[in-house]
């Protein structure tokens, strides 16, 4: 799978750059506001890079999120072990579409309101 150059602070895709010059870091100079005033405020809380601030109820809403991801997984496995060697396209679109609303709240948290700061980062 490809590496997609994402924005610093909101992950969001970045297009793909081709001629010359440095690649883009931030989507919009907003992020990259962010980005600084975050990585000021990590600084004096002596955050190192790979550490992140973020509220418990995000944190267990995040986890909340994947637990049932995981579950629809370990579903979509039971329900193609029990369609054996040959599920029917009605049941593979059934399933699929368990996977897709199990997965939709972890994909809608790519989409942050633009004017939300995200959590501190360094």
């Amino acid at each position: 799978m490809t590496e997609l150059n994402r924005c610093r602070w909101c992950r969001r895709v970045l297009p793909l750059r081709s001629g010359p010059g440095r690649p883009k870091q931030f989507c919009s100079q907003a992020c990259r506001q962010w980005d600084w005033v975050s990585r000021q405020q990590a600084g004096g809380l002596q955050l190192t890079a790979d550490q992140l601030i973020v509220s418990l109820t995000e944190y267990d809403e995040l986890r909340d999120d994947l637990y049932a991801l995981a579950c629809a997984v370990e579903d979509a496995d039971q329900d193609l072990r029990d369609a054996g060697p040959k599920p029917s396209a009605s049941e593979l679109h059934r399933i699929l579409e368990t996977l897709r609303a199990a997965a939709r709240p972890l994909t809608d948290r790519d989409s942050p309101h633009p004017n939300h700061p995200r959590p501190i980062s360094s």
